[in-house]
């Protein structure tokens, strides 16, 4: 796990240029760095050691030096990939990972990615060809940026490498701040600072003469396959009773096959993902997908965190499977005023705004971590792979109310908006006068398109519906839950879960790993039929089934609380309430908002008229965010990293 950047072009002083960029995402490698520079490109690489400790440096080089390589990640199946290429005649000088990324690329070109298990994100500079070939990971579970500045290319795995490049100069996009509204996070590929992208997930791209190509080689389609083949069974009237038994049968098989595909693909994976020469904990939250990894994992010590809200708390849950698995479990309670006090620092190592409240939770149970571990498990993906989320029932309970006619519904739905208030059915009238492609964006929908018109000073006649409409399109064919699957696979997996589970652990120096989001997991879960995943009464089914057997029912049966957060709760007191409108009515929330339209979502919040938490939060984290790049005494630092950078700049890199 580390932290790359580097840039194209020799118009600024490359050593000093690269240093800063280096510097600024030290937390990212603490345990030291490389450079490789010459007329045409600069390479930086902020280190933390994981694998091969002892030769594993970057950048590092094929044999006759004509590639340079600089990786963030970790490349799972290295090992067999090692091997074939040996049988292919390649020679290796070390035994990292790293170096297999180097001969695949020898061997394979562009092919490359799509062999590799594990997460990534690096960059190749050919040294005879003069040309630069980067790659991101299947989902997204690594970042990489880029920009494109007077015919150079700068890079980097945190935006805020980028910035330091003197060539950029800082705005605001306007037009991501508008979709983070509805989406809560940086949803379009330009990000919030304008001119700075990012590499999508599943692409790769190419980077030679000032000519930039972009090449997506994964996409995350669903083929679920079709309920049981009874094409071959007859149904004649006398034998059909025996027929249904037949059919049963072979159902029942099909599904108890599932089930053991499911608990082998997954167990393999986690064996994949211990592979480390430091210490592998796990995070534990009170959710399934967490408690299965704690039960295979074959580590020492779990990690968890809780609220000072009885409600909010899963550090007892925690606790108790920890013992039953005779581990041991690490937990903190955050204080309502440790969790206010770090919201700006979160916020600047989040690189974007992002308004998911459960990322600070992130944040603190990953610094607890960091004190005592390198790398850490994570559950992060298996709703996306297997059909976790509640509101994938929603197709499944409106079902029957979508058979009425569509203009019927449309006029109820017009009716119900009449009426003040949030009358009992009200939403369930709404969101049925409208097809999935219509309602549904993803597992956040904030602002609606009339609220941001009235909230932000600058609008476009970009909806967010016209961003999910391409990806609609090419699942056309799949039922509405696969639908949305595919939305949240594209959409929320990358924008929010993956952006905090990398930004929040590497905030710390700690490698965060997801087994769920593993190619050979994905090639099991993307084949799952539908009745697998969700029905009228759970969600996940058939991966619940597998955790069946290592949890009790109340564990595989715990429904989702994902890191709750009590937002709502601190918006109605007097204090914290009071912290918000000093923002609101800020010279910055003047520049972008109408300021009289957020106090009056506040106020309505605070006197109980309604609840507009998620609102006020998707507004208020853009306000900090903003104030850490844009103004003034942001980017602030502790003293632990002022120290940190100070090392870094003392430090000796090979050039």
């Amino acid at each position: 796990m580390c932290g790359i950047c580097g840039f194209t072009g020799t118009e600024y002083d490359q050593n000093a240029v690269l240093e800063d960029m280096m510097t600024r995402i030290i937390h990212r490698g603490p345990d030291g760095g490389g450079s490789f520079i010459d007329k045409d490109i600069a390479m930086g690489f902020r280190r933390l050691a994981i694998i091969d400790l002892n030769t594993g440096d970057q950048p590092m080089f094929n044999e006759d030096r004509s590639l340079v390589l600089t990786f963030n990640g970790e490349i799972y199946n290295y090992r067999e990939l090692r091997e074939e290429l040996l049988a292919k005649g390649h020679t290796f000088a070390n035994k990292s990972d790293t170096e297999v990324l180097l001969h695949g690329y020898e061997e394979w070109g562009e092919q490359l990615p799509d062999r590799l298990r594990g997460m990534f994100a690096f960059v190749i500079w050919d040294t005879r060809k003069r040309e630069l070939f980067a790659a991101r990971d299947m989902f997204g579970i690594k970042p990489f940026y880029y920009a494109q500045i007077g015919g150079q290319l700068i890079y980097g795995s945190e935006i805020k490498s980028i910035l330091e490049y003197p060539g950029y100069r800082r705005e605001v996009n306007t037009e991501a701040l508008e979709q983070y509204l509805s989406f809560e996070y940086s949803v379009l590929p330009e990000t919030f600072f304008r001119g700075v992208f990012k590499l999508m997930p599943g692409h790769f791209m190419r980077w030679k003469a000032g000519k930039l190509t972009i090449t997506q080689y994964f996409d995350p389609m669903l083929t679920p396959e079709d309920t049981p083949d009874t094409s071959g069974i007859p149904a004649s009237r006398k034998s059909r009773k025996a027929d249904q038994g037949q059919t049963a049968a072979h159902a029942k098989k099909r599904h108890e096959d599932l089930i053991d595909r499911i608990d082998e693909i997954l167990q393999e994976s986690i064996r994949y993902h211990m592979v480390s020469d430091v210490e592998v904990a796990s995070l534990l939250s009170s959710g399934v997908d967490s408690s299965y990894v704690a039960c295979h994992f074959h580590g020492a010590r779990t990690f968890t965190v809780g609220f000072d809200y009885e409600t909010y708390n899963e550090i007892p849950y925690a606790q108790e499977l920890s013992r039953t698995l005779g581990i041991e479990n690490h937990s903190k309670v955050i204080s309502t005023e440790e969790y206010w006090a770090e919201l700006p620092r979160i916020q600047y190592f989040m690189d974007e705004p992002l308004a998911d409240a459960s990322s600070a939770a992130l944040y603190f149970v990953d610094r607890e971590a960091a004190k005592q571990v390198k790398v850490i498990l994570s559950g992060e993906g298996s709703d996306e792979l297997f059909g976790g989320y509640v509101i994938y029932h929603e197709p499944m309970s409106l079902a029957r109310y979508q058979r009425l006619p569509k203009g019927l519904r449309r006029a109820l739905a017009a009716a119900a908006r009449r009426i003040p208030g949030h009358p009992k059915g009200r939403g369930f009238l709404l969101r049925g006068a409208q097809s999935v492609e219509e309602r549904f964006i993803g597992n956040a929908n904030v602002y609606t398109v009339e609220q941001r018109k009235k909230v932000l000073r600058h609008t476009t006649d970009t909806a967010p519906a016209d961003l999910t409409r391409p990806f609609y399109h090419k699942v056309r064919h799949l039922k509405d839950t696969e639908k949305m699957q595919y939305i949240d696979l594209n959409f929320w997996l990358v924008g929010d879960i993956l952006l905090k589970a990398d930004k929040m652990s590497m905030a710390h120096s700690l490698e965060s790993r997801v087994p769920f989001l593993d190619r050979g997991v994905w090639e099991c879960a993307r084949k799952i039929p539908l009745a697998e995943k969700v029905t009228d009464q759970n969600t996940k089914v058939c991966f619940r089934e597998a955790a069946h057997r290592y949890l009790s029912d109340r564990q595989a049966e715990k429904k989702k609380l994902g890191f709750p957060v009590p937002i709502r709760i601190w918006l109605r007191t007097d204090k914290y309430y009071a912290i918000v409108k000093k923002e609101f009515l800020s010279e910055a929330a003047e520049k972008f908002f109408h300021t009289d339209e957020l106090m009056r979502i506040l106020d309505a919040h605070k006197a109980g008229k309604e609840d507009y938490a998620r609102h006020i939060w998707t507004v208020y984290m853009f306000l900090l965010w903003y104030r850490e790049y844009f103004t003034e005494g942001g980017c602030s630092v502790s003293p632990d990293d002022e120290r940190a950078i100070e090392a870094a700049r003392r430090e000796r890199v090979y050039r």
